[in-house]
C-alpha cells in the first residue's frame, strides 16, 4: 500500500463514523493496512487495575483506522488530497499535493 501517508502526517477521515475529522498519525501498521490517529476512532475499554496506583475502570482508547479511509490533509484547500511524487529544488523526491501543489515533508 503506497498511499504516501507517514507517521506524523495530518490526515482527514473520508469514510466512517469520524468522517470529516482530522488528526495526526501516531503509528503506522503497514502490514495490516491501518494507522493509529490521535483522537479518531475512539472506543471504550474495560480495564482492571494491574498494580498499586494503576488506572482501572472504563477508559477511552484509540483504535486503528483502515488506510483506505484516510486522505492526506491539504492546508491550502482545507480538505483531503491525493499526492504524487515530485522533485524539490535540491533534487530530492518529495510528496506533492495533486490539488494545490503543496509540498509535504
Amino acid at each position: 500500500m503506497a498511499l504516501g501517508i507517514r507517521k506524523g502526517d495530518v490526515v482527514i477521515v473520508i469514510r466512517g463514523n469520524d468522517k470529516g475529522k482530522t488528526g495526526k498519525v501516531k503509528e503506522m501498521q503497514r502490514a495490516k493496512g491501518r494507522a493509529l490517529i490521535e483522537g479518531i476512532n475512539m472506543a471504550k475499554k474495560h480495564q482492571k487495575r494491574r498494580r498499586e496506583g494503576g488506572e482501572s475502570g472504563i477508559i477511552d482508547v484509540e483504535k486503528p483506522v483502515q488506510l483506505s479511509n484516510l486522505a492526506l490533509y491539504d492546508d491550502k484547500k482545507g480538505k483531503g488530497t491525493r499526492i504524487r511524487m515530485g522533485l524539490s529544488k535540491d533534487g530530492k523526491k518529495v510528496r506533492v499535493s495533486v490539488k494545490s501543489g503543496q509540498v509535504f515533508d
